[in-house]
C-alpha cells in the first residue's frame, strides 16, 4: 500500500516564530506513515489580506499557492483558520481544476489524523494537566468539533486524541469553546477588546488548574502566550501537534 502524499503547509507565522510546531507537524505526518513535502517557496496563503476585505488584491500569492500544492494528493496544515481560508477562497486564474483540487484536499492536521489516517490513538506520554482551546473557524467553519451552541450530539476529535495520551488529564473548563480574541487584524482594529477576550480564556484554564493550553492554531495560542509573558502568569501553551509528536513541557 503506498504513502499517502502530503504537501505540508506551513502559516506564515508558525514558520516565523514557532518553527518547531511545523518540524513537530512533519515528524508527527512521517511517525504515522505519510511520504511529506514542504514546497519551499511557499508563501502567505492570503488571509490576512482576505479578512481585511482586500481578497481581490490576492491573484499572485493564490496562484503561487495552487502552483506550489496542486500536485499534491493531500495538503496539511497545522492551522485551522489557515485550513479553513484555503478550503472556502482559494483559486488560480485559469487553473479551476487545480484549485478545486487545493480547495477540496486541503485539512487541518487533527482533522487529516483522523479523518483521513483513521488514526484514533497517539501512544505517547505527557504528564500533565492541559486546557484544550477550541479555536473558532477550526470549531465552527471546520466542525472539528459540536459548538456548545448546537443541538447535536457532542463531539470534539482533538479531544478524543488528546485523552488517550498516557498521563494528560484534560481538564474541565467553565467556557470551553469561548474566543480567546485573536481573531486575527481583529487584534490589531480591536486591541483592548482581543486582549481583554484573552484574559478571560487564560484565567478560566488556571482557575481550572491546567499547566499547559493548547490548540490547532497557533495564532490564538500566540495571543494567549502574549498575555501570559507580559502578565507572568503560571501557565504555558504548546501545540498538538507538539503534544501529538511526544514533546515534553
Amino acid at each position: 500500500m503506498s504513502k499517502p502524499k502530503v504537501g505540508l503547509f506551513i502559516p506564515c507565522y508558525v514558520d516565523q516564530f514557532y518553527p518547531q510546531v511545523a518540524i513537530a507537524s512533519l515528524e508527527l505526518l512521517e511517525k504515522l506513515g505519510c511520504e511529506v513535502t514542504y514546497p519551499m517557496n511557499q508563501t502567505c496563503c492570503g488571509q490576512p489580506t482576505a479578512n481585511s476585505g482586500y481578497e481581490h488584491l490576492n491573484t499572485s500569492v493564490n496562484d503561487l499557492f495552487v502552483d506550489n500544492f496542486a500536485s499534491f494528493e493531500y495538503i496539511v496544515c497545522p492551522s485551522g483558520s489557515c485550513t479553513l481560508h484555503v478550503k472556502e477562497h482559494m483559486h488560480a486564474e485559469g487553473k479551476p481544476n487545480e484549485s478545486l483540487h487545493v480547495r477540496e484536499n486541503s485539512y487541518e492536521l487533527v482533522e487529516f489524523i483522523t479523518d483521513v489516517l483513521g488514526v484514533s490513538e497517539i501512544s505517547v506520554v505527557f504528564p500533565h494537566k492541559v486546557g484544550y482551546h477550541a479555536s473558532c473557524h477550526g470549531l465552527r467553519g471546520l466542525r472539528l468539533g459540536s459548538g456548545s451552541e448546537r443541538n447535536i450530539a457532542q463531539f470534539n476529535k482533538p479531544e478524543q486524541l488528546l485523552k488517550t495520551i498516557e498521563g494528560l488529564e484534560l481538564v474541565d473548563l467553565d467556557m470551553k469553546d469561548e474566543c480567546c480574541g485573536f481573531g486575527g487584524t481583529f487584534a490589531v482594529a480591536e486591541e483592548a477588546l482581543s486582549v481583554k477576550m484573552g484574559k478571560d480564556r487564560i484565567t478560566d484554564h488556571i482557575k481550572h488548574e491546567a499547566e499547559v493550553i493548547t490548540g490547532y492554531d497557533m495564532s490564538c495560542l500566540m495571543h494567549m502566550e502574549g498575555i501570559i509573558n507580559r502578565d507572568g502568569l503560571p501557565i504555558k501553551v504548546k501545540h498538538i501537534a507538539e503534544i501529538l509528536n511526544g514533546a515534553g513541557l
